[in-house]
Order: structure tokens, then C-alpha cells, then sequence
């Protein structure tokens, strides 16, 4: 490779590190509004403390994988590799959650996601789903699909 190109390649990830954003991988958050918590501060610990009853078999995640891209239609605004359209260039504004987002997955606990699947995220696209569109128990299992994004 040029030495040309490998100084623009290293000047770009130097940037990215120091912004927050990196190519092409989604180690680092892109905006930090991604890891502000979307559940209200006086219902954020009643919400960390539910814990998903199922466990993160293969039958559990294929069951979530199923529903997310069916039913549930999440597969619409975040994508069938769980990125949330950040891979379509021009798109601007308030994306839907890149679920593959490294520091995302960690800065989440399940109990946020249920609250979110259950009530929306105000100020985005996100509405509510539970009972809607599925039970809680099947929302658990979109949950366990989602993590596995992260993997």
C-alpha cells in the first residue's frame, strides 16, 4: 500500500478515537446520546433489576430472531445485522440503535430494554410494543436475539 494512503488510514482512525467514531467496526459509540439511558431517572432502577427468566440457548435466541424479523417487524428500522440503517450513507438524525454497538450492549441492562419494548423511547421512532405487538415473554426473547448482536 502507498504511504500516501496508509497516512490517511491512520488519520482517520486517530480521529476516530479521539471523536468517537471508527472505521468500519462499531467498537465506539458514534454519538454520545447512544449511552444516555432512554428509561426515566425515578423508574432506571426498578427497570436494571428485571432480569430475563430465559436463558441464551440457541432455542431461545432463534426464538427472538424469529419475532424481530416476523412479527415484531424490528427488522424494519434496525436492520436484518442489527446496525439500525447506520450503514446507509446520507442518513442523518436520530438513527435506530446499532445493536452491534460494543459499548451499547454493555452500558444496557436487559430490564432497560423490557421498559423500552414496553413503553417507547421518547423523542425517537421507538414505540412501544408489549402487549401490542407481543407478550413480555416474547419480548424476553427478542432481548436475548439482540444481545447476540453484540457477540
Amino acid at each position: 500500500m502507498h504511504r500516501s494512503v496508509l497516512r490517511k488510514i491512520l488519520r482517520i482512525s486517530l480521529a476516530g478515537l479521539v471523536t468517537g467514531f471508527m472505521l468500519p467496526g462499531p467498537t465506539l459509540a458514534a454519538d454520545p446520546e447512544v449511552l444516555k439511558p432512554r428509561v426515566p431517572a425515578d423508574q432506571i432502577d426498578e427497570a436494571r433489576s428485571w432480569v430475563n427468566p430465559f436463558p441464551a440457548s440457541q432455542e431461545n435466541i432463534e426464538k427472538g430472531k424469529a419475532i424481530f424479523h416476523g412479527k415484531g417487524f424490528c427488522v424494519t428500522c434496525h436492520a436484518r445485522d442489527g446496525r439500525g440503517l447506520h450503514d446507509i450513507e446520507g442518513l442523518v438524525g436520530k438513527l435506530p440503535r446499532n445493536f452491534t454497538d460494543k459499548s451499547w450492549q454493555a452500558a444496557r441492562a436487559d430490564g432497560e430494554l423490557l421498559w423500552i419494548l414496553k413503553n417507547g423511547s421518547e423523542g425517537t421512532a421507538m414505540a412501544k410494543f408489549v402487549p401490542t405487538v407481543f407478550s413480555e415473554e416474547e419480548a424476553w426473547h427478542v432481548i436475548l436475539y439482540v444481545r447476540s448482536f453484540g457477540k
